[in-house]
């Protein structure tokens, strides 16, 4: 039984019209919430507190969801980590203290499994997000993360402000980005996968050995997990939202060539970064304060990705022919 009345309540979702957030949307309205409000960058620079503010006088919301921040894969995170640090802190930032002044009753922030150190015990437990540094590649969005955690925590503590941080995993799924300037690594090798089979390619280069593990949610998943802690969580204590399910790169590259049809060999560039040795979350705590499980089977999510991305590139090609 949801402990909100969603008819009533007027949530903002940043970054709503992005990959997580198209389908966190939907999980709200599902709930028969009417009144979600999603700003768009070229309305609202939520790095900019005057926007900020004005979009809480326009708004007036009695819940946040804050999922906006500047992402990408590893190349991304290398290329541009003082935009990654900057653009997710101040965002945060001011959204936390304007959601306190304005009387905002319930603050979600979305952070990252990227917060946690390098070297972490696996499964993760929540227990240790601060022993040690975060893996290098993406280390300032990590602690930009890690910094909008300990503002909700000291605005709960001087203020009894109801601010919620969530560890999401890796997530995948329909809507994701798939250019490889700023890609994670399912979507990358869906789309190199495709690229191969159609230009006839006989490999596809993987950044990397292949041996590092990752754990992946379905968006939907995690999309509901969100939508579960707005609704039933108002702890401290920051919370992880994953599957369960820990795949190696060099597992998931077949499995996605296999799925997509490309017969190919890997090749995987060692001269390339890793990235963190292994992620995998434990998900104890979400099921047992909020009744939270992730429902789809990676292998169902990924054939469901590979449909809709396919179907995306055959709109595209024929948009291009006409």
């Amino acid at each position: 039984m949801a402990s909100i009345d969603w008819s009533t309540h007027r949530v903002v979702v940043t970054g709503g019209a992005g990959f997580l957030g198209q389908h966190v949307v939907n999980a709200l309205q599902k709930r028969g919430c009417a009144h979600v409000f999603v700003p768009r960058s070229h309305e609202y620079d939520l790095r900019q507190l005057d926007q900020v503010i004005r979009l809480y006088n326009d708004t007036r919301p009695d819940m946040v969801i804050h999922l906006a921040a500047l992402v990408g894969g590893i190349g991304a995170n290398q290329q541009r980590p003082a935009e990654f640090f900057h653009d997710t802190l101040l965002m945060g930032v001011h959204l936390i203290e304007q959601g306190y002044q304005t009387g905002v009753k319930k603050f979600v922030t979305i952070g990252t499994v990227c917060e946690y150190p390098k070297i972490t015990p696996v499964p993760f437990q929540e227990t240790d997000l601060w022993n040690g540094y975060p893996e290098e590649t993406n280390a300032p969005y990590g602690i930009a993360k890690r910094a909008l955690l300990v503002q909700g925590q000291a605005y709960r503590q001087q203020y009894g402000f109801n601010s919620i941080h969530l560890l999401p995993t890796n997530l995948y799924g329909p809507f994701d980005n798939f250019d490889p300037a700023a890609s994670h690594v399912i979507p990358a090798l869906i789309r190199k996968c495709f690229e191969a089979k159609e230009n006839g390619a006989t490999e596809i280069v993987i950044w990397g050995d292949g041996t590092p593990t990752r754990e992946f949610i379905y968006a939907e998943d995690g999309a509901e997990g969100i939508v579960l802690a707005a609704e039933h969580y108002n702890g401290v204590e920051p919370i992880n939202i994953g599957s369960g399910l820990e795949i190696s790169i060099r597992d998931l590259a077949l499995l996605i060539a296999r799925e997509t049809g490309f017969e190919g060999h890997m090749v995987f560039d060692t001269t390339k970064p890793n990235g963190q040795p292994r992620r995998c979350l434990d998900t104890s705590q979400a099921a047992q304060l909020f009744g939270f499980r992730a429902q789809t089977s990676f292998e169902e999510g990924l054939r469901a990705t590979i449909a809709w991305y396919r179907q995306e590139r055959l709109r595209d090609q024929e948009l291009a022919l006409s």
